[in-house]
């Protein structure tokens, strides 16, 4: 089972390794594209008028184009200690367990706007990009730049769960990266008089939580059947659609309600 998760505009700062891009996963497919973004990126963000406009930066944090012009020294950490937010204050992984933590990294990778898709443990700098931002050196969104480069980047895997909002899936659509089966995550509310409804901004801390549940039990998921019967064993209320690649998980205000 491979797990895609969304980045985070907001990210901790500092770290105590050095950025190396050449360690980051899935270097021989990426290195060009990341190179041409990172070159992007710097140069939009040495100017604070540009970079405003380009980031979508408002007067309060026009100063985050600064750590763009950084990469290179102000240190890195692990990318699911370095993203912040509702997801991964849900998914909490500095305090879980060396156990979990590994399971993380062998199974967890992010989609980002600036290095593609890297693992959990791959080391990275701070920075501001996000998906929609539009960087005048490339001539083109950043959708259409990281288009065909993550082909069969997943190869091999059984089975991929996406959670990563529209944006950033567009980046690397799922039918690119070669797993033998996957589905989105959907997450939706059951109110008191039964109602299913989508959900904003308790849908990260759901995927979140869902997230370090997986990691805790660690199990052997192989196929969407796989993940529904685990989910039905741990109390979760978890379904299939059988007209898309999606399975839904059903919660109560962001706590993941019990199966019936």
């Amino acid at each position: 089972m491979r797990i895609l998760l969304p980045p985070s505009e907001t990210k901790r700062l500092g770290g105590r390794h050095s950025f190396s891009p050449e360690e980051l996963s899935f270097a021989d497919a990426l290195d060009t594209p990341r190179g041409l973004v990172r070159s992007a990126l710097q140069e939009v963000s040495r100017d604070e008028e540009a970079a405003t406009r380009a980031l979508k930066l408002g007067v309060k944090n026009r100063d985050e184009r600064l750590r763009n012009l950084e990469l290179e020294s102000s240190g890195a950490m692990p990318a699911i200690e370095r993203y912040t937010g509702v997801l991964y204050d849900a998914l909490a992984a500095t305090e879980l367990p060396a156990s979990a933590r590994d399971w993380i990294s062998e199974h967890v990778l992010v989609q980002s706007a600036l290095f593609g898709l890297i693992r959990a443990g791959d080391r990275i700098p701070g920075y501001r990009l996000s998906a929609s931002s539009r960087l005048p050196e490339l001539g083109k969104p950043l959708a259409k730049l990281w288009a065909g480069t993550h082909t069969d980047s997943l190869q091999g895997a059984p089975y991929v769960l996406d959670l990563r909002s529209k944006d950033y899936a567009a980046l690397a659509p799922l039918a690119q990266l070669g797993a033998a089966q996957s589905d989105y995550l959907d997450v939706v509310a059951r109110s008191q008089d039964g109602e299913v409804r989508a959900l904003n901004h308790f849908n990260k801390a759901a995927k979140g939580d869902l997230v370090r549940r997986l990691a805790s039990a660690a199990p052997e998921i192989v196929s969407r059947q796989d993940l529904l019967d685990w989910a039905a064993a741990a109390g979760l209320e978890l379904h299939a659609d059988p007209e898309s690649e999606t399975v839904r998980l059903v919660t109560e205000q962001g706590v993941p309600a019990a199966s019936r």
